[in-house]
């Protein structure tokens, strides 16, 4: 008798365990705005998923919503109503909102390195204190950037030189590349990255400024006709695993770190299949698909180059003008350090992507508080 009730205070005790373990384990809601061929999905919240319950011992979990469910320009209201609980934000869609997250935005043409420059924002962000007042007026949580590769002309016409691009229409994902098109005389075309397909088949545009990962993530390998590699910089502007206050305030201190440090190694996991490996697969594809590969001539590279340069000065005057932010040079001053900072790292650990995780750990993450942060 004394055995059996040792038996069932012990079936007992393992039963409670298990339920309060189940009470406690959290499911998350989590929108990457991108379908499944975009590395935004198909590795950044794939791998999160799978880190979450990793780095807090079984307690935290997500589920996936598809970009039917929530796209990008549906990513802010969707947090701040929780359909999402955490979402692939892009700061340069609510500039509006997020005017001081924007800034760094404004130079992406200048990203060279993509591990490098996804852990310049993050850092930036984390300690800049009105990014986090931004941040925190809209209900959200920043758990670290990625960034692309660098940045193609994909058309259907062909582009070598600068007279080439007088007269195009091209797609520009934000105020950095319309810039740059009106430099050369081409027409820069607001849209969603979702619209470029439809509008290259139709003729409404002759291309995009993109990544050649586009080519596979939305089917540009069907109307395309010519890639021009020139330095045009790089998608940086992004917010991967923004989370909602109301989420983050619901976690304990020791899940809130757990869920950073998940985001982190999927932050770095997105940053290399998107900025190194998908050029190559989607190059591939291209040849296949008979697309000519062109390299823009030597003039217009340099032509380029020098844009870029003087467009640094320019793009703290329009975050001025545009944002209202006084000190915006100042705070591009300060970003592009970090990026000096951060191309020297990635070249020492050759933009290894468990390196870099554990480096960006290291300089930014370890030193936050998780009690106060996001606050």
């Amino acid at each position: 008798m004394r055995s059996l009730k040792r038996t069932l205070a012990a079936a007992f005790a393992v039963s409670t365990v298990a339920l309060a373990t189940a009470v406690d384990a959290r499911d998350l809601r989590v929108a990457p705005a991108a379908p499944p061929a975009h590395p935004a999905n198909g590795v950044m919240y794939t791998n999160f998923l799978k880190y979450l319950p990793e780095e807090s011992d079984g307690r935290l979990t997500g589920t996936m919503l598809g970009p039917e469910v929530v796209n990008l320009t549906q990513m802010k209201d969707a947090l701040q109503s929780q359909v999402a609980e955490i979402g692939n934000l892009l700061p340069l869609y609510f500039p509006a909102d997020l005017p001081m997250m924007s800034v760094t935005g404004q130079v992406s043409l200048i990203g060279k390195n993509p591990q490098a420059m996804g852990a310049a924002v993050t850092e930036y962000i984390v300690n800049c204190t009105p990014c986090q007042e931004e941040m925190r007026a809209l209900g959200f949580v920043f758990l670290g950037s990625g960034a692309s590769d660098v940045y193609e002309f994909i058309t259907t016409k062909p582009v070598r030189t600068a007279d080439d691009l007088k007269g195009l229409r091209l797609r520009s994902g934000g105020a950095p590349w319309g810039r740059l098109a009106e430099k050369f005389g081409a027409v820069p075309v607001q849209m969603s990255v979702f619209d470029q397909f439809e509008a290259m088949s139709q003729g409404t545009i002759d291309g995009t400024m993109a990544s050649v990962g586009d080519l596979l993530a939305f089917r540009l390998v069907e109307v395309a006709k010519n890639i021009t590699f020139a330095p045009i910089g790089m998608y940086i502007s992004t917010s991967n695993f923004t989370t909602s206050k109301a989420a983050w305030d619901s976690l304990s201190v020791e899940d809130r770190a757990a869920l950073t440090r998940a985001a982190n190694r999927a932050n770095a996991d997105f940053t290399h299949r998107w900025g190194t490996e998908i050029p190559e697969i989607a190059e591939k594809a291209a040849q296949d698909a008979g697309i000519e590969m062109v390299e823009a001539d030597a003039s217009l590279v340099q032509a380029i180059e020098e844009f870029v340069e003087a467009d640094i000065e320019t793009a703290g005057t329009f975050s001025q003008e545009q944002f209202g932010i006084a000190d915006a040079p100042e705070q591009i001053s300060a970003f592009l350090e970090l990026v000096d900072k951060w191309e020297a790292i990635a070249d020492e650990l050759d933009s290894d992507p468990a390196a870099m995780t554990e480096r960006v750990y290291q300089e930014v993450w370890s030193k936050v508080d998780y009690a106060t942060y996001g606050g």
